[in-house]
């Protein structure tokens, strides 16, 4: 049955009974009941695509993506991309991914933006100075950034608390008597990655402590970055006790880095890595810095932006959740 049929069957004019279906104010609750209960009687379901025209929505949001060549096997980012597909799919509404190259993204926002191809956007991995949040200002689209930047403006934000994350991880390692602790770290125009690298600092000067500048290695993202930056680190002398890795893509080539010298984790030298490491090396408990429920956080994301795209300001719209560290066996006191 169509829109038409149900309004000849109500007797009623189709933009009547449109109205109705789309909850307009200006018609009764009487009016309305009747309407909803016919349709509901005779299976009338709306046309998705003639609804998006009338109202000037979508139902489509997205996520503009330069995707690396392990995201696909990356548990943690299709959990949250998971997390946002469900929600939106309870509400009968669309998620998609539009991959693009890392030179071309700007102009990937620029295009989806002019074109209103989707109703609001997710922003992830936020940089520390992002022109693409500072685009999205400027044109009034809704967007939720996946991470924070330094940018003043007022704007939606969903983050796990880094500073936090790595004052537990040193905390854990200091209390176990460690003292030369070396940082991985992803690229540091990355925004998560610059304030868990100031987190670093400020724990090591906290504790009296000087930081090697040896032990400082950035630009980590992957898995063949992670094995080599500690290939980096097992080359110094003396060489660190223990190593903190700011992201779980490089911690598993980091990892596979220490197995592949002999070295016993936890004994021989310890490791901390930020992020699930479930699935990545079998047999081995690693101790993590890890970010709960990222299949909820990316529901909370799209809860986030329908609500701005229903007019919330941005500014109620800024959610900081905690990371919890998962003592495994890859910690152990410092034998010297």
């Amino acid at each position: 049955m169509n829109l038409k049929s149900l309004a000849n069957l109500l007797g009623m004019s189709k933009t009547t009974v449109s109205r109705a279906l789309n909850g307009y104010p200006e018609v009764n609750v009487r009016t309305r009941e009747r309407v909803l209960a016919a349709a509901r009687e005779a299976g009338y379901e709306a046309n998705p695509m003639a609804r998006s025209l009338a109202v000037g929505r979508t139902n489509v949001y997205g996520i503009i993506y330069p995707l690396l060549p392990s995201d696909l096997g990356d548990a943690m980012f299709l959990d949250t991309v998971g997390g946002m597909t469900e929600a939106l799919e309870a509400r009968k509404m669309n998620f998609i991914i539009g991959p693009v190259s890392a030179g071309n993204e700007v102009a990937a926002y620029e295009q989806i933006v002019r074109g209103r191809r989707v109703d609001g956007l997710v922003v992830s991995r936020t940089l520390v100075q992002d022109e693409r949040i500072a685009y999205l200002l400027k044109a009034g689209f809704p967007f939720v950034a996946h991470g924070r930047t330094v940018l003043h403006t007022p704007y939606a934000w969903f983050d796990y608390d880094n500073e936090a994350g790595i004052r537990m991880a040193m905390e854990h390692l200091l209390g176990l008597g460690h003292q030369r602790i070396a940082l991985l770290s992803a690229p540091l125009e990355m925004n998560f990655a610059c304030q868990r690298h100031a987190s670093f600092l400020a724990s090591m000067a906290a504790a009296g402590l000087a930081c090697d500048p040896r032990y400082l290695v950035a630009n980590t993202i992957d898995r063949r970055s992670g094995y080599q930056a500690m290939q980096q680190l097992l080359a110094c002398s003396p060489r660190p006790t223990a190593v903190i890795v700011d992201n779980h893509l490089s911690g598993v080539g980091a990892m596979r880095a220490l197995l592949d010298a002999g070295l016993e984790m936890g004994k021989d030298i310890s490791i901390i890595v930020w992020g699930s490491m479930a699935d990545t090396l079998a047999g081995v408990d690693v101790t993590t810095v890890d970010q709960p429920d990222p299949r909820g956080a990316g529901a909370k994301m799209i809860e986030m932006l329908l609500a701005l795209a229903g007019g919330a300001p941005p500014d109620i719209l800024q959610v900081l959740w905690q990371p919890v560290l998962i003592p495994g066996s890859t910690v152990g006191r410092c034998a010297h």
